[in-house]
C-alpha cells in the first residue's frame, strides 16, 4: 500500500510518519513545502520504503500526479499558529481551505480513499464547561480556527456529495518531541534552557487539553485504519491545565522560578478554554492515550535539552525570543 501524508515534514506529521515505518505498515511518500515549520532532520530520508516530494499542496498539477500513485492520505499539511494567522490571514486560507479542496479534487478523480483529514479542536470556539461533542456546532474564533473548521466542512462535503471516503479528526494540544519552538511548550523550554525569560499571556487562566504527539498519531491511525467514513472523531488526551499551571510544571522542570516569567498582553481573541469528549473514539476505535503527561512532559523537556543541535537554527532563523 502506498500512504501520501502531507504536511510530514512538520512536527505531527513527521511523528506519524515515523511511526509507520518503525510498525512497517505501508509505503509512504510525503508532500511538504518546508516552510519556516517544516525541516528535513524531522525525517528519516534513507528510509527505503519512504520517498520524499517538497511541494505545495496548493500545485494542482503536483497533487494529481501524487495521488495518482496514490491508495490513501493522511492530511495533516496546514498553517497552524494562531498569532500568526491574526498577524495576516492569507496564507491560512490559502493553504488550509484551498489546499485540502486541491488535494479532494485529486482524490476524488482517482477514487483514492480513506482520506483522513487532520483538524483542531479550536474549530469548537470557546466554552467555559463541559466537553465538545463531534455534533456541536463550529464557532471558531482566531483566522486560523476559522479556516480550518473551512476545511473540514470542505472535505466532510466531499463525502457527501461525491461518496468519497474521508474522515476527520480533531484534537486538543500536542506536545513532544521535534515540536517547532513557537508554541508554549517548546519555546518555553528553550528559552528556560537558555537562561531567558518565557512570555506568558493575560493572567494565564486559559485552559487546554494536552495530548502527546505519539497518543494523536496513534489516533490519527485507528481512524484511517477502523474509523467510518464521513465521520468526525475527537482525540482528547486527558489532562486539563491552565496556561499558568504549565508554565510552573516547566519552570519545576527546568530548575527556574517565577521571577523567570514576563507578562505580557493577551492575544486577540484569546480562548478561554478548549476541551473534546473523545468517547467516540474511545468506544468504537479503542483509542487511549499511553503516555502520562508527567512522564510525557519530562521526557519531552530531556528531548529539548539533549537536541539543541535541532531548536537552535530553528529558533535563530524564526527570530523568536
Amino acid at each position: 500500500m502506498n500512504l501520501l501524508v502531507t504536511g510530514a515534514a512538520g512536527f505531527i506529521g513527521s511523528s506519524y510518519v515515523r511511526g509507520l515505518l518503525a510498525d512497517g505498515a505501508a509505503d509512504i511518500t510525503v508532500l511538504d513545502k518546508l516552510t519556516y515549520a517544516g525541516t528535513l532532520t524531522n525525517l528519516p530520508l534513507g528510509h527505503p520504503r519512504l520517498e520524499f516530494v517538497q511541494g505545495d499542496i496548493c500545485d494542482a498539477a503536483l497533487v494529481d500526479k501524487l495521488m495518482s500513485g496514490a491508495d490513501q492520505v493522511v492530511h495533516f499539511a496546514a498553517e497552524s499558529h494562531v498569532d500568526r494567522s491574526i498577524q495576516g490571514a492569507a496564507a491560512f486560507v490559502r493553504t488550509n481551505v484551498l489546499g485540502t479542496q486541491t488535494l479532494l479534487d485529486a482524490a476524488l478523480r482517482h477514487r483514492v480513499g480513506p482520506f483522513v483529514h487532520v483538524s483542531t479542536d479550536e474549530v469548537y470556539g470557546s466554552t467555559e464547561t463541559g466537553a465538545w461533542p463531534e455534533d456541536r456546532p463550529l464557532r471558531p474564533t482566531s483566522p486560523y480556527a476559522a479556516s480550518k473548521a473551512s476545511s473540514d466542512l470542505i472535505a466532510l462535503s466531499y463525502h457527501r456529495t461525491h461518496g468519497l471516503d474521508v474522515r476527520v479528526t480533531r484534537c486538543s494540544n500536542n506536545y513532544g518531541p521535534h515540536q517547532f519552538p513557537e508554541k508554549i511548550v517548546p519555546l518555553f523550554v528553550t528559552n528556560l534552557l537558555d537562561g531567558r525569560k518565557v512570555p506568558l499571556y493575560g493572567d494565564g487562566r486559559n485552559v487546554r487539553d494536552w495530548l502527546h504527539v505519539e497518543d494523536h498519531c496513534l489516533g490519527v491511525d485507528l481512524v484511517r485504519t477502523k474509523g467510518r467514513p464521513g465521520e468526525v472523531y475527537n482525540l482528547g488526551g486527558g489532562t486539563e491545565l491552565s496556561n499558568r499551571e504549565l508554565t510552573g510544571l516547566l519552570l519545576a522542570a527546568c530548575g527556574a522560578g517565577w521571577d523567570r516569567v514576563e507578562y505580557v498582553e493577551d492575544r486577540k481573541g484569546h480562548d478561554l478554554r478548549y476541551c473534546v469528549d473523545w468517547s467516540k473514539a474511545r468506544t468504537e476505535l479503542g483509542y487511549r492515550p499511553r503516555h502520562d503527561f508527567t512522564s510525557g512532559l519530562a521526557e519531552t523537556v530531556a528531548w529539548y535539552r539533549d537536541h539543541r543541535e535541532w531548536w537552535e537554527p530553528l529558533k535563530r532563523g524564526a527570530g523568536l525570543r
